[in-house]
C-alpha cells in the first residue's frame, strides 16, 4: 500500500472509531448528569431533615415563624455567657407557653435540655419533655 492510502485508511479507522464512542461518551456524560442530580436532590432532602430536626430543638417552634426561631436563634448565638442564655430560655419559655394558651394549646411543661457545646442533636432514648398536644385544654 502506498502512504497516501495508509494514511486515509488510518484517518477512516480513526472516525469510524470516534463514531462509534461518541454516543457512549454522551451517554456516559448523562449518566454522570444524572448521578449528581440525584446526589444534589439527596443532599437537599438531607438539609431539609436536619433544619425539620433543629427547628424541634427550639421549645414552641411550632408556633413560631421561620423568622421567629432564627431571631431567637441568633439572640442565644450573641449571649455572652451561659446565665445570660438561660435567662433568654427562660423568658422564651413563658413567651411560647403564653402563645399556647392564647390558641388553646398546650406545650410540654419543661423546655428541652440544652444542648452541649457541639452537638447537632439531643441523645436519644431516656425521658424527654412531653410531646406537644395540639388543641385540649388551657394552660394550667
Amino acid at each position: 500500500m502506498m502512504r497516501a492510502e495508509r494514511i486515509t485508511l488510518m484517518a477512516a479507522s480513526l472516525l469510524a472509531l470516534l463514531a462509534i464512542a461518541a454516543p457512549h461518551g454522551a451517554a456516559a456524560q448523562d449518566q454522570t448528569r444524572d448521578q449528581l442530580q440525584t446526589q444534589d436532590r439527596l443532599q437537599d432532602q438531607t438539609r431539609d431533615r436536619l433544619q425539620t430536626r433543629t427547628q424541634d430543638q427550639v421549645y414552641g417552634s411550632q408556633l413560631m415563624t421561620s423568622q421567629e426561631r432564627a431571631a431567637y436563634r441568633d439572640r442565644l448565638r450573641a449571649a455572652h455567657t451561659e446565665q445570660e442564655r438561660e435567662r433568654i430560655r427562660a423568658e422564651h419559655h413563658e413567651a411560647m407557653q403564653a402563645r399556647a394558651r392564647e390558641r388553646g394549646l398546650r406545650l410540654p411543661d419543661m423546655p428541652p435540655a440544652p444542648l452541649a457545646p457541639g452537638r447537632a442533636f439531643a441523645p436519644r432514648g431516656g425521658s424527654g419533655p412531653a410531646p406537644f398536644t395540639g388543641g385540649g385544654g388551657r394552660g394550667r
